[in-house]
Formats: structure tokens, C-alpha cells, sequence
């Protein structure tokens, strides 16, 4: 053997490590067949074919404590391809988080902590849910923007409390969804450089080979987004992937995107490398011959000891623990004020003075009793509630001046040429409407921020499936949604919202505000910022909207005045509002921009003597939430009820009304006013509706 032979061959300490890098990497493989197969159900492919990559991210890099999931200053890791899933339950349990081997025999079956897709909330160590393609790599943007802006504000010189990076491993669907672009191309100008993707580049689909359906040369794609691009390197090669995570972590200014280069459901000798390993089980002969080909003898669900000894992370994320908290503890003994501040920020808890701020600025606008714009008027709620929350974190999809969710209290954000943040909270997203959600949803994630963003509600379209998983997830994220009916005018039907309101308010667990004033907009701002477990919707309106005056109610005085504003619904105005001293004979419903509509109809009413109480329903969600009793106070059993909104009159039936007058086709181009007359949305229409309701 020649000397340059003797200078390659492997060291003991290679081969053994080597060994153990392929015992880690088949326990992985080993449970994500074992559990599919039990299922009978799951996607066994990706797990088996990423096995190596999650040896060197999760065995040598990523910094976390299974005995603290929550722990602040760990990384974020986030499987963008929640298809996978097994990958994940796979590590969470063999690192040692509270995931026994009874959740993986439970793969996929009711109740159990091992969903068909990874849960926030539901797996201890998961850190949001994905299932969505591309939306796991875009709320990880906004973990990394997160912990980019946090490290900026609170970080003192030789005190680093804030230090935290963003993995992310994803594939190529991922990578085909058009959010990825929206959100990578963002991560780029914000100079993410904590933010590392691994790219699964299996070329394998549901559908088989992607070459015919997908060209994309990504590297190129990520090069100018302004990323690095690492590889394509051998995803099986635990050492490759490690050196390319030590380069990645070397970045200064820019993300990272490591293409690793794999065989989808490697192991498997018939299966690996075609679409059969994708989504569906090995079934029980082909596992035999993957037990056989990788050289596992154990049975199913059965991990050894030298494997979990090999995976086990609990010392090494108690030492990287208890290594910040002693940093933490000095931190707080030199900034003791900064240091209350982001635990504070951290634990998602707000001010101890912000209930008198939200009582202060509906009060303030009650007084003041504008006629603006609901777009403004949340402009106004803004200026008041981003002076007391410095967590409030804003932005716009391009629409900022038509949106107004900036203030004086939000500069724009910027980044400068060594990545340094200048302190702004107003995020232009640029027109990416899915991309401002799904990054919401990963800043609300990360925790220290409350993040709201706007565009027109008509273009929540675009955005909808990452508020539906901000409901699911139960995240505080903020929807400023403006231009909310045919009210826009000249634009006409592409831009004006006729059934997204009503679509909107089919989505569980998601507030749908529609105010009609100042005090209502007020009002809805400090209820979506107190509901730490809800999103929220806010729809607003580009016309001007007169103030509506809050009566007291003695039929209902629980339910009437500027207190009641935020049950969703309430009792606005009675008919001795109108000079009638009368028990009222019938109930308009109205919400948003419609609301004035409602008033004049009650008057006109009222000179025919005619008695009708009006309700506010700025919000059915949180009206539908309240006591019977309470509801019953609003609506009475026995009054007829009309309901009256510029879009589609299906939800509303649902409150039992006789009639409901709305849109229930799409808009036209035209001046509003033009617009309202044309679709029947008057007072004398509504007035006319509800005597015919009434017989009269």
C-alpha cells in the first residue's frame, strides 16, 4: 500500500463514528416504516430518505432541550414537508422529549401526539403545524425575522441573550409552491443569515419523476434571491452535510439553502427511489428486506440502547440551557428593566397598563366621534395601541398608504448592507399577500411580537390558507383587511369583497371584525390584541362612515352602550332614540359601513310608527361566543329580525331573520354611492323591508 492509500484510510475514531452515524440514521429508519406500516397510513419515503441529513443537524448542530421544548433562546427547527412527519416523531422521541414509543405505535390514530402531520400545540418539540406545502419554510422566515429583530432590540454589548438560529427542511413541493418565492425572496433583502434550509432533492413526487413538470434550477432561483447556496451535496453522507452546516453557520449576511442530493426511501430495495416510497405503507415484505439490506435485526418498534444512547440530546440541551440562563442572569442584574421586558415580550403577556390604554382610546374615540373611515379610524387605534406595545409588529402587502397600518410609532423597517436592522416595526412585504400571512403566523410562532399586516380583503384570497392555519394553530396574528365591500367604488368587481366576509366567518376559531366607527374599529383592535389564542380579522372600509352615538338601553342595558361593543354584538339604538316611546315591534341587524343604513331606516321608520330597535354586529364570532342570556337581551325571541350587509346574505339566516337584504351577485365599476342605490343597500329599502316583513 502506498503512502497516499495509508493517508485516506479511515481512522478507527472515522469508522467509528461512521458506524454510529448509520446506527442513528436506521433507528429513524427503522420507526418511520414500522410506523407507517402499523397505521397503515403516512408517507414513510421522506423520513427513510432523510435520515443522514437529520443525523448531522439534529446529532451535531441544532441546539435545543428535550426536557424544555419551550426554552427561549433554542433553535427553531421546522419540517416544512409535514407529510413527513414520521422524521420528526422519529427524532423527537430517540433525542428525548416527552414522546414515548406508545405515540409511535399511534401513528395517525385519534388523540394521540403523533398526528398525520406535524401539530403545534398537540407534540412537545414541534414548532408549528405543517401540512400546507411551503408554508413551513415561510413561517420559518418569520422565526428567523423574529429572532433577527428581537437580537437587535435587546442584546447589549458582551450580553448576548438573543442568539438563536432557524433550520428548515423541506422538498420540492415546497419549492414549487408560489410561496416559497414570495417568502425566500423576502428572507433574502432581510438578510436572514440565522436561517438554514435543506433541501430533500429526491426528484420524486406523488405523480413520479418531477423532471417533466419541474425545471427550476433552484440553486440559481436561491442565488438570486441572495442566498448562499451550499451543494448538491450526498444527502446520505452524514460528514457532507456536516460540513455544510458549519458553512452555512459561517454566513454573515445572507440565508442559506443546502441541496442535498438523496434517494427517496433509501434502504427500501425495491421501493427506493420511485414514487411507490411517497405516501403510502412498505407493507410487511418489503420492510422484512429493509431490515435485511440495512442491517436492522430488531423487531418492529424495538430502538436498542446504543442507538438512544447515541441520539440521546438531554445532557447536552441541559448544559446548553443552563449555559444562557447563568447569561440570562447576568443580563438581568446590568438591564434588569430590559430583562422584564423580554421575558415579558417572550411569554406573550401584555402590558399591565394596556387594559386602561384600550379603555382610554375607545373612550377617546367615542369623544371625539369622528367621521372617517374605518380604514382610519384602525389608523387612529393604531397610533394609541403601537406607543404602548412595542411588540406590535406591522407591515403591508404593498398597500400601505391605502391600508394605514403605519404610524408614527413604526418606521419602516430596513436592513443595511451587513444585515443590521434599524429598529423599524412597519415591514413592507412587497406584493406578496400569502407570504405576509404565512411569516405572521412564524413571528407570532417565535414569540415577542404581535404581528398584523394589511391588504385589500378582497386579495385575503390570496392569503387564505395561512389564516386558516393561524386559526388552527391558535396563533395571534392580525389581519387588516380594508376596501371590505362594494364601498371601494370605480374598481369594481375584481377589487371589491362581496362574499368574503361571509367566507371569512366560516373559518373556526378565527374573529371576523366588520366595525362601523371609531369606537367599534377601537375597540376591535384591543379585543384582537387581547385574544392571545385566536387570530383576527379586521374588515374596513374606504368610505367615509358617521359616527354612531352609544345609547344606553333600558330594555337591555347590559347590552347597549360603548361597554358592550366587545361581546360582537349589541344593542345600538331603541326606538325612543327616534322619539318613539314604544316597545320595539322589530330588530335590524347590521354591521360595518351598513350600519348608517339601519339608523336612517329605524328614523324613516319611526315617522310611520313603526318601532325598531337596531343592533350593531360588528362581530357574529364573538356575539355567537356570549351567554344566552346575553343574546336573547339582543335579539328577543319574539321581534322579527332583518339583517342588512353589502355582501352575501347567506350567514345571516342563522340568527333567524325574515329577511336580509345584501349581494348576492358580484359588484360593478362605478361611484359608491351609484353602487349602494343600484344593489338596493338603502334606508328606504330596508325600511320598505322590514313594513313588509311586518305587514304594514
Amino acid at each position: 500500500m502506498d503512502s497516499n492509500a495509508q493517508q485516506t484510510k479511515p481512522s478507527p475514531a472515522a469508522l467509528k463514528a461512521a458506524r454510529q452515524s448509520t446506527l442513528m440514521a436506521n433507528a429513524v429508519r427503522a420507526l418511520a416504516m414500522d410506523a407507517v406500516q402499523q397505521a397503515n397510513s403516512g408517507h414513510p419515503g421522506a423520513p427513510m430518505g432523510m435520515a443522514e441529513i437529520a443525523v448531522a443537524l439534529w446529532g451535531r448542530h441544532l441546539k435545543h432541550n428535550p426536557a424544555n421544548p419551550l426554552w427561549a433562546d433554542r433553535d427553531r427547527f421546522v419540517l416544512s414537508n409535514g407529510h413527513g412527519s414520521m422524521l420528526i416523531y422519529a427524532l423527537l422521541h430517540l433525542t428525548g422529549y416527552a414522546l414515548p414509543m406508545s405515540e409511535l405505535r399511534n401513528f395517525r390514530q385519534l388523540h394521540s401526539k403523533t398526528p398525520g402531520h406535524p401539530e403545534v400545540g398537540v407534540t412537545p418539540g414541534v414548532e408549528t403545524t405543517t401540512g400546507p406545502l411551503g408554508q413551513g419554510i415561510t413561517n420559518a422566515v418569520g422565526m428567523a425575522l423574529a429572532e433577527k429583530l428581537l437580537a437587535q432590540e435587546f442584546n447589549r454589548p458582551g450580553h448576548t441573550v438573543v442568539d438563536h438560529r432557524t433550520w428548515a427542511f423541506l422538498g420540492d413541493g415546497c419549492l414549487m409552491e408560489g410561496i416559497s418565492h414570495e417568502a425566500c425572496a423576502l428572507a433574502g433583502a432581510w438578510k436572514l443569515n440565522k436561517l438554514v434550509a435543506l433541501y430533500d432533492d429526491n426528484g420524486i413526487s406523488i405523480d413520479g419523476q418531477v423532471k417533466p413538470w419541474y425545471v427550476d434550477d433552484v440553486a440559481k432561483r436561491f442565488d438570486a434571491y441572495q442566498w448562499n447556496v451550499v451543494g448538491p451535496i450526498d444527502g446520505h453522507d452524514v460528514t457532507a452535510v456536516d460540513a455544510a452546516i458549519a458553512q452555512a453557520r459561517t454566513s454573515a449576511d445572507k440565508p442559506t439553502l443546502i441541496i442535498c442530493k438523496t434517494n427517496i426511501g433509501q434502504g427500501s430495495p425495491n421501493r427506493a427511489g420511485t414514487a411507490k416510497a411517497h405516501g403510502e405503507a412498505l407493507g410487511a415484505d418489503e420492510i422484512a428486506l429493509t431490515r435485511a439490506a440495512i442491517g436492522w435485526a430488531h423487531e418492529p418498534f424495538v430502538i436498542p440502547e446504543t442507538a438512544y444512547a447515541a441520539w440521546d440530546a438531554k445532557r447536552a440541551g441541559d448544559a446548553a440551557e443552563g449555559k444562557w440562563v447563568k447569561a440570562f442572569a447576568k443580563y438581568k442584574a446590568k438591564h434588569p428593566a430590559l430583562a422584564a421586558e423580554l421575558a415579558r415580550r417572550m411569554s406573550g403577556d401584555l402590558p399591565a397598563g394596556f387594559a386602561q390604554a384600550a379603555v382610554d382610546a375607545a373612550v377617546a374615540a367615542h369623544t371625539a366621534a369622528q367621521t372617517v373611515a374605518s380604514r382610519k379610524a384602525s389608523q387612529i387605534a393604531l397610533e394609541a395601541f403601537t406607543a404602548a406595545l412595542p411588540e406590535l409588529l406591522g407591515g403591508s402587502a404593498d398597500l400601505t398608504g391605502s391600508n394605514l397600518t403605519n404610524t408614527s410609532h413604526t418606521p419602516n423597517l430596513r436592513v443595511d448592507a451587513a444585515g443590521v436592522p434599524n429598529g423599524g416595526r412597519h415591514i413592507n412585504y412587497g406584493v406578496r399577500e400569502f407570504g405576509m400571512a404565512a411569516i405572521m403566523n412564524g413571528v407570532a410562532l417565535h414569540g415577542g411580537f404581535i404581528p398584523y399586516g394589511g391588504t385589500f380583503l378582497t386579495f385575503s384570497d390570496y392569503s387564505r390558507n395561512a389564516i386558516r392555519m393561524a386559526a388552527l394553530m391558535k396563533t395571534r396574528v392580525i389581519h387588516v383587511f380594508t376596501h371590505d365591500s362594494i364601498g371601494l367604488g370605480e374598481d369594481g368587481p375584481t377589487h371589491q369583497s362581496v362574499e368574503h366576509a361571509a367566507s371569512l366567518r366560516l373559518i373556526p376559531g378565527l374573529d371576523v371584525w366588520r366595525p362601523a366607527d371609531t369606537a367599534e374599529t377601537s375597540v376591535a383592535w384591543a379585543c384582537a390584541i387581547q385574544n392571545r389564542s385566536r387570530p383576527s380579522a379586521l374588515l374596513l372600509s374606504r368610505q367615509n362612515l358617521p359616527y354612531a352615538p352609544k345609547a344606553s338601553s333600558d330594555a337591555a342595558p347590559n347590552a347597549s352602550g360603548l361597554d358592550a361593543i366587545a361581546k360582537g354584538g349589541y344593542v345600538l339604538a331603541e326606538p325612543s332614540e327616534v322619539g318613539l316611546k314604544k316597545a320595539a315591534q322589530a330588530v335590524i341587524i347590521a354591521t360595518g359601513s351598513e350600519l348608517q343604513l339601519a339608523l336612517h331606516a329605524q328614523a324613516a321608520l319611526a315617522r310611520l310608527k313603526i318601532a325598531v330597535r337596531v343592533v350593531s354586529m360588528p362581530s357574529t364570532s364573538v356575539f355567537d361566543r356570549q351567554s344566552t342570556a346575553y343574546k336573547s337581551s339582543v335579539l328577543p325571541a319574539k321581534l322579527p329580525r332583518v339583517a342588512i350587509e353589502a355582501g352575501v346574505t347567506d350567514g345571516w339566516w342563522k340568527y333567524g331573520c325574515a329577511a336580509v337584504l345584501g349581494i348576492d351577485t358580484y359588484g360593478e365599476s362605478a361611484p359608491a354611492p351609484v353602487l349602494f342605490k343600484h344593489f338596493g343597500l338603502t334606508a328606504e329599502a330596508l325600511a320598505d323591508t322590514v313594513r313588509a316583513v311586518l305587514g304594514k
